[in-house]
């Protein structure tokens, strides 16, 4: 490429709003040390499985969407649902499902 063509390329890319952006730091500011020692995690606490998972979204009303609401409705509850199942499978895989508590009952 000739010179007249770069300083042309150059020239086009300046017009269109195309510049080139140099990472430059500030004085005096430094990044964060990845590689530094932190203190351990607390062990993690057991997970409980919901008993209706979809129950937050049901909370929230049918969502605004014209002719819709039923059908959307059942797939947003089916999509939570199915993220549920996948939460609990994985918190048994690592050990950690608990169970959940029989509650009292009056009398």
């Amino acid at each position: 490429m000739s010179e007249e063509q770069q300083q042309s390329a150059h020239a086009q890319g300046l017009q269109s709003g195309h510049r080139r952006r140099r990472g430059r730091r500030k004085s005096g500011t430094r990044g964060a040390d990845l590689w530094r020692p932190v203190a351990p995690l607390e062990d993690p606490k057991p997970i409980i499985p919901a008993t209706d998972p979809a129950a937050v979204v049901r909370s929230l009303g049918t969502p605004p969407l014209q002719g819709h609401g039923a059908l959307v409705d059942y797939y947003l509850a089916t999509v939570v649902e199915r993220a549920a199942g996948v939460a609990v499978a994985l918190a048994a895989t690592a050990g950690l499902l608990g169970e959940v508590e029989p509650e009292d009952e009056p009398g």
